[in-house]
């Protein structure tokens, strides 16, 4: 009987340590829009939101698309062309952004390069065709020290740690302590 309710506990605390950091997990945190720009598309009104502004190189964000009266009955495809692009003129089809539903949007995505980008919406509609863009959208410069030095700095306990073994490997010497040990 004393096994069985041991093994009971043990499982209910197992249980429990595996549900509880799920449930706050499970908890979706919405996009802070910090920023927003009004396109027109056609009959349709759109509001692009930034979670970051102003924008900089290799720095994530989430886009959101917001046209007036809502996504329900709409479709629509997103064309991004500047230097960071890798593939020019992409249409990209509009699509519900993870954490902000009611809206079309681009979850943590980045910038790779500084420069002028353009974004360009094509949606289809209760309304008919529209197309609009976002011309001159200027990005910055990557924030923080350039990446290579980033690296440098980061590697610097990696590269003392390999000193520390070397030098402790050095010091025992595996292969002459067992020579060494009498019979």
């Amino acid at each position: 009987m004393r096994v069985v309710r041991s093994l009971a506990a043990c499982l209910g605390i197992t249980l429990l340590m595996l549900l509880l950091p799920g449930t706050t997990a499970s908890a979706v945190t919405p996009v802070t829009i910090v920023h927003t720009e009004h396109i027109k598309a056609g009959p349709y009104d759109v509001t692009l939101g930034f979670s970051v502004w102003p924008l900089r190189a290799m720095q994530s964000l989430d886009f959101t698309f917001s046209p007036d009266g809502g996504i329900a009955g709409k479709s629509g495809a997103l064309m991004m062309t500047g230097p960071g692009i890798k593939r020019k003129d992409r249409n990209e089809p509009l699509v519900r952004h993870p954490r902000q539903r009611d809206d079309w949007g681009l979850d943590v995505r980045s910038l790779d390069a500084p420069g002028t980008y353009t974004i360009g919406f094509k949606i289809d509609g209760p309304a008919g065709h529209g197309e609009g863009r976002l011309e001159n959208l200027t990005v910055l410069d990557q924030p923080g020290p350039p990446i290579a030095l980033s690296w440098a700095v980061c590697s610097l306990p990696l590269l003392a740690l390999i000193g520390l073994l070397a030098v402790c490997w050095r010091r025992v010497r595996p292969g002459r302590m067992a020579a060494k040990t009498p019979l």
